[in-house]
């Protein structure tokens, strides 16, 4: 009764192969964007954007692109973090200005706005994606999971050892200067909470609907051919070597988008060790897991229940309950851990199938025959 599909006709092949095809799903979306940029805005505050909105829509972000490689193509990598580090170090250098020796002498590049620091952060990430993706068409499975978590660990130490990344900082951070968009600071110690929040929004939004498209299209059906049987695949006409780089290549722009977000609008000041570890890939690994591989709102999913657990059991226990922080920092690991195993166990395709179940009850309640 909630939803249906019965009646929603098509006439013509614009309307049905349009996004959301099914009108109920269509206008549900157009209320949550609505919300999203004419409501939320006027009614956060620095706490709620810091503790919950920003590291939604960064992790959202990361975990749409992990599970473009990891869900829709199949490659499994740990490098989620490297790859992350790599688009805060390029947008930093982007947003104050490059320094290149041309025969000798130094020539520094002007800075460049914030904006297309964060997008040109996200190619110089695809390119290296693309270098890291390469073993993938020799080995698969363990093998490249482990070649992957081999660029995490090479891609820490070389912005740790590596001063130009850093521009030769005697403390190794790197710190994000004042940067706007249209006259608003979006970066910085000045900056408000509805502008960092939409800024973020706006990216979210574009990547969300870019990776919609492209799991519904061509390019997407050869990568979940490629996920499925690679033998088969290539016999059918996929190319593998296109289907597996160009995962890699998407994948990595969206998680070096994440990346530049979380450095230059979230945390403002970053040490690569501290913030892009290994800690960071399998939490980014994790929400894939848990919202459902495969699935672009899983990726939603995911990023909201990793984000909202640790606020909601700080609020629960240590300020209603009154228990100790590390007491519920502990249970946060517990919690997450067996929700893990269970999700792996009993539901594979995580909160996304949950929701589609949902769904297909909806249908019918309350008249079930």
């Amino acid at each position: 009764m909630f939803y249906r599909e019965a009646g929603d006709f098509k006439t013509s092949y614009e309307s049905d192969g349009q996004t959301f095809p099914i009108k109920f799903d269509r206008y549900r979306y157009y209320l949550v964007l609505l919300i999203g940029f004419a409501v939320v805005p006027f009614v956060i505050n620095d706490y709620w954007v810091n503790a919950v909105f920003l590291p939604f829509l960064i992790y959202a972000i990361a975990a749409i692109g992990l599970n473009i490689l990891v869900g829709y193509a199949g490659q499994v990598s740990l490098g989620t973090g490297g790859f992350m580090a790599v688009g805060a170090y390029a947008c930093y250098k982007f947003m104050t200005g490059i320094d290149v020796w041309i025969g000798g002498v130094q020539y520094a590049l002007p800075p460049i706005n914030i904006f297309f620091s964060v997008l040109l952060a996200g190619g110089v990430t695809a390119f290296v994606g693309v270098l890291f993706g390469l073993p993938s068409l020799r080995i698969k499975g363990f093998y490249l999971a482990v070649a992957t978590l081999a660029a995490q660990f090479f891609l820490v130490w070389l912005f740790n050892k590596w001063e130009w990344a850093y521009n030769y900082s005697a403390s190794g951070q790197i710190n994000a200067p004042e940067r706007g968009v249209f006259g608003v600071v979006v970066t910085g110690p000045n900056t408000s909470a509805w502008a960092s929040y939409l800024f973020c929004l706006v990216f979210l939004t574009l990547i969300a609907v870019i990776a919609r498209n492209l799991t519904r299209g061509s390019v997407g059906r050869k990568w979940m051919a490629i996920r499925d049987m690679d033998i088969a695949a290539e016999i059918i006409g996929v190319d593998p070597l296109k289907a597996k780089l160009t995962a890699f290549a998407v994948s990595s722009f969206f998680i070096g988008v994440s990346g530049a977000l979380f450095f230059s609008v979230y945390l403002g000041a970053v040490e690569v060790g501290e913030a892009f570890g290994i800690n960071k890939s399998f939490l980014v690994l994790f929400m894939v897991i848990i919202g459902g591989l495969g699935s672009i709102f899983g990726s939603f999913a995911g990023a909201a229940f990793l984000v909202l657990l640790p606020v909601l059991l700080k609020n629960l226990l240590v300020g209603g309950l009154g228990w100790p922080t590390d007491l519920a920092a502990h249970l946060e690991f517990m919690i997450v851990g067996a929700m893990i195993v269970i999700f792996l166990i009993a539901e594979p395709h995580g909160l996304a199938q949950l929701w589609r179940v949902a769904k297909e009850k909806l249908r019918l309640w309350p008249f079930p025959h």
